[in-house]
């Protein structure tokens, strides 16, 4: 049975962020889902791929963008996932919590153009919702990207809730699952250097992409692909 890609969208996106990398994989005869993310809770969030992982039958290969990337570090320790792929994401260690990672490194763009509104929660309080300003998200989010495009995905986005933010990842799947990490050299979302620093810590393989903003899969789709392809070849898939 071939490998499944699963790609896990970030923050402030949904799966139409995907788009252009699932269409060259789909035209490639590869096998892909791309499910849905609440962005509600990374423990919760994880919870949800783990369990879509374990339906799909046979080997997975998990690509995670931005805070995808911290969902498939939790999630990816599934039996039946075989590799991990980050872009421009965080690789998260044991007790620490996207926050704590990027706080370890001046702000990026983002920090800026930021908005938070508040959403109710099941016991009748009220959680925070992050999102991108809409004026600002074609710059920060995804510069190179084309105007009418990120215009659609700037008032599509899909809020990240602050509890994601802060909340520490109880697993590391990279320990011992083989990874493979793209920086977005131009990213104004997440500062580069918290990806490289992730990715080095983790013993990723690392690619990086000269020019390419937050939401490479539009910018540079082929690159992406060129480097699922790479953890596909490696894993047998």
């Amino acid at each position: 049975m071939p490998t499944t890609v699963v790609l896990v969208h970030g923050a402030f996106a949904d799966s139409a962020s995907f788009a252009p990398v699932t269409r060259l994989l789909l035209d490639e005869g590869l096998d892909v889902r791309v499910p849905p993310v609440a962005n509600r809770s990374l423990l919760g969030d994880a919870a949800a791929l783990r369990r879509f992982v374990e339906q799909v039958g046979g080997q997975v290969l998990l690509v995670g963008h931005s805070y995808g990337g911290a969902v498939i570090t939790q999630a990816g320790d599934a039996d039946a996932v075989v590799g991990l792929v980050y872009l421009a994401g965080y690789a998260l260690v044991e007790g620490e919590s996207l926050g704590q990672l990027q706080g370890g490194f001046p702000d990026s763009d983002l920090a800026a153009n930021l908005v938070y509104q508040q959403y109710p929660l099941p016991d009748g309080t009220e959680g925070t919702d992050v999102s991108v300003r809409v004026d600002a998200f074609p710059e920060v989010f995804a510069a190179g990207v084309d105007p009418a495009t990120a215009q659609v995905l700037a008032v599509g986005q899909r809020p990240l809730s602050a509890l994601a933010f802060g909340e520490a990842a109880t697993v590391a799947a990279w320990r011992t699952k083989p990874g493979w990490g793209l920086v977005s050299a131009a990213d104004r979302t997440i500062n580069p250097d918290v990806e490289r620093f992730g990715y080095q810590r983790a013993g990723l393989e690392v690619v990086e992409v000269a020019g390419a903003p937050h939401l490479v899969m539009h910018q540079n789709p082929q690159a992406v692909v060129d480097l699922i392809r790479t953890a596909l070849a490696a894993v047998g898939g």
